[in-house]
């Protein structure tokens, strides 16, 4: 996977890249900051030395010129570091690297002390535009598309191994959980609610935990950039709407190796597997495309069957988006971006299948196989 060209450009001022263990993070770090001076906190030598004399890391900086890069990857494992970055930047206008694979010890650091000085970016799973020829909408449902399970001879064994390195070196090492066994149950229920509205009452039951250690672990899943909670979108349109977010994994494959599910996607799974890919795709597009300032999605309360899987805001207009696993086109499928029709603003409705014909319907809602809906995104063509 190191020859793959990545979505994200390299950016020209101070930095945080977040992402998952195994996104590639460090490759893409390497391929364009090659000349920087490099501190991986991975080297348990280098992090004891830092950590037993923290002036060793601004001596190492003193021979370092105005404009120079210096990359510091698994920044979390350090964050007092910050201090030391802030200062630097200051003073000496040098650029930093920030890479780390879990924001929550950064946010408990006082990372906003770089506010304004350190864009905040996120390296996705790879996306189908990065894979290029070699995507397969069948592999990336199953196994996902994180660079380390794609670029692994077994990433059915791989993919089994990384959902237990997240517990080891993510929940544990960090001391995150003190309950560890309620957190290791949790984790299965809480994949099964991918895709799903947000119950946390109901999540908390089927783990056997509180509602409140619920939030807690939810709030760890995020930290560690594992899920995102989509909120819904309250639009006025003279009906109640859904209040409640839902619950989407980064990527297929952590979903189904949290659930001990590897072997073949079953009719049930697809549906959500490929809502979240499609989810996916938009947040990693939206870094250097500007998709959207904001996504949700939009239901009506009282019409359990109505519902359009994503909402993108872009200044003040709408583009909403249902994805459906059929491959079958059917008119069933435009009820609700029928129903958001009203909405102010909607100047695009789409409807992603997994068929083998794009049209337009009679009513103006875009009709989109997988491949046209990639190839909008590779050509920042799904806005109109």
């Amino acid at each position: 996977m190191d020859t793959l060209e990545r979505l994200l450009p390299a950016p020209e001022r101070s930095f945080f890249l977040l992402g998952v263990r195994g996104s590639g993070k460090s490759t893409w770090a390497r391929r364009n900051f090659a000349s920087a001076l490099w501190f991986d906190l991975l080297d348990e030598s280098l992090f004891q030395d830092l950590l037993r004399d923290p002036g060793l890391f601004a001596g190492m900086l003193e021979s370092l010129k105005p404009g120079d890069w210096v990359v510091i990857d698994e920044v979390q494992r350090l964050p007092s570091l910050l201090n030391e970055v802030h200062r630097w930047i200051e003073t000496r206008k040098l650029r930093f690297a920030l890479l780390g694979s879990s924001a929550r010890k950064l946010k408990a650091a006082g990372t906003n002390l770089l506010a304004g000085r350190a864009r905040q970016l996120m390296m996705h799973p790879l996306s189908a535009c990065e894979l290029g020829k070699s995507f397969d909408i069948g592999a990336a449902l199953r196994f996902g598309t994180i660079p380390l399970i794609v670029d692994s001879e077994d990433p059915r064994a791989t993919l089994d191994s990384y959902v237990q390195l997240y517990l080891r070196e993510e929940i544990r090492a960090e001391a995150l959980v003190r309950n560890l066994p309620g957190f290791v149950r949790f984790l299965p229920i809480a994949a099964l609610f991918h895709g799903q509205v947000l119950n946390v009452t109901a999540l908390g039951r089927d783990a056997g935990v509180s509602r409140t250690t619920v939030q807690g672990y939810l709030d760890i899943l995020e930290d560690t950039l594992l899920v995102t909670r989509l909120p819904a979108f309250e639009s006025k349109l003279r009906v109640r709407e859904r209040k409640l977010p839902k619950l989407y994994w980064v990527d297929p494959g952590l979903v189904r190796a949290n659930k001990r599910q590897l072997g073949e996607v079953s009719a049930e799974e697809r549906g959500a597997l490929l809502e979240g890919w499609i989810l996916g795709g938009l947040r990693a597009h939206s870094v250097t495309s500007h998709l959207f300032d904001e996504i949700f999605y939009w239901a009506p309360a009282q019409a359990a069957q109505t519902e359009v899987d994503f909402l993108l805001r872009r200044e003040d207009q709408y583009l909403a988006i249902e994805v459906k696993a059929s491959e079958n086109y059917s008119t069933t499928h435009l009820k609700g971006l029928r129903a958001i029709a009203e909405l102010p603003g909607i100047i695009r409705r789409i409807l992603i299948y997994q068929g083998r014909r794009s049209f337009r319907s009679s009513d103006g809602i875009d009709v989109w196989t997988i491949q046209r809906f990639h190839e909008a995104l590779k050509n920042n063509q799904l806005w109109p």
